[in-house]
């Protein structure tokens, strides 16, 4: 049977598993589009830009740990949809990003809306497909899942010129599902040598005040189970990064809270204090060592991560394995020694009591972090919650109670602002038994704002949350302390009523600007299915504490404090 290159990609889709892809139609890809048009197994996503479609797609990969789908065409709508690619690549996304492109006989003419697709993506990519036959289609669309999913995972584009879309040819057998990719095979990951963990083990026993520092590998790898049991056996305090939290409960009595420029003052503290530091599945990025040649400086350090080339990149580590984390824990497990390290224990108990994270003692609803944690005291902990960049992303991180993986969507690596909502639609689409809720900041929401046409259409059981501050929240208080105050372009003149604007897309707004019983006002609202906006005024002068300066080791701290 004679099929077209379109209904080649859509039939190739379908046979991946995937049910839902999001985009924009335009010239170059409406051949796609067109054979989109007869799948009863592949529903479309119609975002209103292509960054927020490539964040909708990102956020059903991100809520699943499986691949997402994006379509754009040609021109702008690829360069749209490039900082939704460069943040899944940053943040080892499992994204499959399929564009448009003008007809082979047009390229290199500087046809309209012709651009390097390929060219510009490179260094954003895990790898990109030029797509030059009809029958190419047949082994690159399932090559790039593989490419997608396999090892580190990581986005993937595939650029399809037009007439490829629209030409045909006669299909007798359909590819077969396969597990690995050819283009990865020499860099598979060899299985975990016994010798190699019998010494990590050993080093492990031995030591007087070990650290386990986590980072978003624990949920690629899907080893938190793993992570808790290992931890637990050892009494092993547990530090996340960012991207880590959920994959070890927040309410546990190992867990320290998060490093790095806005962790607990403790947390720093003790991993100043520590003699031997586990690190699974982080890369040492600078916003969670501070100055790394001052990052635990008198640790031996043991990292293990599925890529080769993270280990000893940014920090030395004195015994490294690359491999995957789950298998890694199965196999330490039984090796490990029953210790309840009551020293070290009793030592951490003591630093805890002395540095607390700063909360405030005067109960002040609209104090972010109260707030934050009101909002987390009325969730189940199967919500998820989604952000934006800026300082509510860093109180979101300190004071929000995550006890289970993959329940915080955010962006870290990029630090895109604008991936709160749309991806806040990606993990609702991807799970519709669960609360969403996207915390934003007033400049954050901007960027993405025309999602709440998608959200109305959707209909999505999501809360919006706005903290509100009038500013650029987090380039206000960088200016505040490092920069004489000089508040340059931080600071806006007017501000749209949210609640208003919510309203008009077809979402029910709120805004709690003179509220009186706003606690049972947003319970009743968290508490309902529909899809709310409800703008949260907050202080323009609260800043995110502690602060770790550039330049400066961890436990070199501004703030952090209980203020009275």
């Amino acid at each position: 049977m004679q099929y077209t290159g379109g209904e080649i990609i859509v039939k190739l889709l379908e046979n991946e598993g995937i049910t839902k892809v999001c985009g924009i139609p335009g010239g170059a890809n409406l051949p796609l589009y067109d054979a989109l048009s007869k799948s009863d197994k592949i529903e479309h996503i119609l975002a209103r830009h292509e960054q927020g479609g490539g964040f909708i797609a990102q956020g059903i990969a991100r809520a699943t740990g499986k691949v997402g789908v994006c379509l754009a065409t040609s021109g702008p709508g690829v360069t749209n949809l490039l900082t939704a690619i460069a943040d899944a690549k940053l943040d080892s996304v499992p994204l499959v990003a399929i564009t448009g492109q003008v007809s082979s006989s047009f390229l290199g003419t500087d046809a309209f809306q012709e651009v390097d697709t390929c060219g510009l993506a490179i260094p954003i990519t895990k790898h990109n497909f030029f797509v030059r036959s009809v029958e190419e289609l047949l082994h690159i669309i399932p090559e790039a899942f593989r490419v997608a999913e396999s090892g580190r995972p990581g986005p993937v584009l595939v650029d399809i010129p037009r007439d490829v879309q629209m030409a045909k040819m006669e299909v007798l057998e359909w590819p077969k599902k396969k597990e690995n990719s050819p283009l990865i095979e020499n860099k598979k990951i060899e299985p975990v040598n016994m010798e190699d963990i019998a010494k990590i083990a050993e080093v492990i026993n031995r030591a007087k005040r070990p650290i386990l520092y986590i980072g978003g590998g624990i949920l690629q790898a899907n080893a938190h189970e793993e992570l808790y049991k290992f931890a637990k056996k050892n009494n092993i305090p547990v530090a996340s990064t960012l991207m880590g939290l959920g994959s070890y409960p927040s309410d546990d009595d190992l867990y320290l809270g998060m490093l790095g420029m806005h962790g607990a003052p403790h947390t720093n503290i003790i991993l100043n204090e520590t003699d031997l530091l586990i690190a699974l599945g982080v890369r040492f990025d600078d916003r969670a060592t501070g100055n790394i040649t001052k990052f635990c400086p008198n640790a031996t350090v043991i990292h293990v991560d599925i890529d080769p080339a993270e280990l000893n990149k940014n920090k030395i580590a004195q015994y490294t394995l690359a491999g995957d984390l789950k298998e890694v824990l199965e196999k330490l497990f039984p090796l490990l020694s029953a210790d309840d390290r009551q020293n070290w224990i009793d030592e951490i108990t003591k630093i805890k009591n002395e540095n607390p994270l700063y909360m405030p003692r005067k109960k002040g609803f609209y104090h972010p972090l109260n707030f934050i944690k009101e909002v987390g005291d009325m969730l189940d902990p199967e919500t998820i919650i989604t952000t934006d960049v800026g300082q509510h992303q860093m109180w979101v991180a300190q004071a929000y109670p995550f006890k289970k993986p993959r329940k915080l969507l955010t962006s870290g690596g990029l630090g895109t602002m604008g991936f709160g909502l749309p991806v806040a639609i990606g993990a609702a689409l991807a799970n519709p038994d669960k609360k969403v809720i996207c915390i934003s900041g007033d400049g954050s929401f901007l960027m993405n704002i025309q999602e709440l046409a998608t959200l109305a259409e959707l209909n999505l059981n999501i809360t919006v949350i706005i903290l509100n501050n009038g500013c650029l929240g987090m380039v206000r208080q960088q200016q505040e302390l490092f920069f004489n105050k000089n508040y340059v372009a931080s600071k806006f003149k007017s501000n749209p009523d949210f609640a208003s604007i919510a309203n008009a897309f077809g979402v029910k707004g709120y805004d709690f600007t003179n509220v009186k019983e706003a606690n049972e006002l947003l319970r009743g609202i968290l508490s309902t299915s529909a899809p709310s906006v409800i703008n949260v005024p907050i202080d323009d002068r609260e800043n995110v504490l502690p602060i770790v300066p550039p330049g400066a080791a961890n436990y070199q701290m501004i703030g952090g404090k209980i203020i009275e």
